[in-house]
């Protein structure tokens, strides 16, 4: 488990009174720990674009009517490398999503103590939100926002950054498009209608990319927010008179 976050003085006075149980403690590592494993999904996924990119290229010459051995040992090798690439895709999401769900937890309970009103959901949406259907389209996102507006520092105008919303934007776009994509490949019969699914997966793998930079981003950013929130000490006391 991570260390207590070290303090410059004494603990910075939230403006409201945090929740039981609620006290700060470094997010550092597991930010580190989450944007690393935020770099082996994305190392996957490249792998997997390339195994999108065989399959394309193979199933669209037997759609052309190509056949022979070099035909068939490149179908069996761009099926394999297709099905070790689903499998590596799934072992770095499955790792990241445990690595990361502990770090949200982190600083979500240090936003609540720096600032417990600007929470709109319960604690325990900040995991079950990305379980629980339907819901899962926007909770997460709003958790993050709440955590990022109830770590800005003191006296400055809170409102998340647009990076938390093109975050999601991507993330949401890439689920829906992976599902059509699964569906297309378990559904594919023909050589062409495999190249098609392939094509759709390869997009898939690319809009990953796209929301495994952006969450990168976002991991950073907060942890380092919440750092300088508490490294710059208790709430500044205005001026009487």
């Amino acid at each position: 488990m991570t260390s207590p976050m070290p303090l410059p003085g004494a603990m910075p006075t939230p403006p409201y009174p945090a929740p039981p149980g609620a006290w700060l403690r470094s997010p550092a590592a597991l930010g580190r720990a989450t944007a690393v494993l935020l770099g082996v999904v994305i190392a996957a996924d490249l792998f997997a674009c390339y195994a999108d990119l065989l399959e394309i290229d193979v199933t669209g010459d037997i759609a052309d009517g190509a056949t022979g051995s070099d035909v068939v040992d490149r179908a069996d090798r761009a099926d394999t490398l297709y099905g070790v690439a689903g499998i590596s895709q799934g072992v770095a999401l499955l790792a990241t999503m445990v690595v990361y769900l502990c770090w949200l937890w982190r600083v979500r309970v240090n936003a609540e103590v720096f600032d417990a009103s600007r929470h709109r959901m319960k604690r325990g949406w900040t995991i079950g939100g990305w379980f629980c259907p339907i819901v899962n389209l926007w909770f997460p996102r709003r958790i993050v926002a709440d955590c990022w507006d109830a770590s800005a520092p003191w006296n400055e105008r809170t409102g998340h950054t647009p990076l938390i919303n093109a975050w999601w934007t991507v993330w949401l776009v890439n689920l829906f498009v992976g599902r059509f994509a699964d569906t297309s490949s378990r559904k594919a019969e023909t050589a062409e209608e495999l190249r098609q699914a392939a094509k759709t997966m390869l997009v898939s793998d690319a809009l990953d990319i796209a929301a495994a930079v952006l969450a990168v981003v976002v991991v950073v950013r907060l942890t380092r927010r919440q750092e300088r929130k508490v490294l710059a000490g208790p709430p500044p006391v205005p001026a009487l008179g």
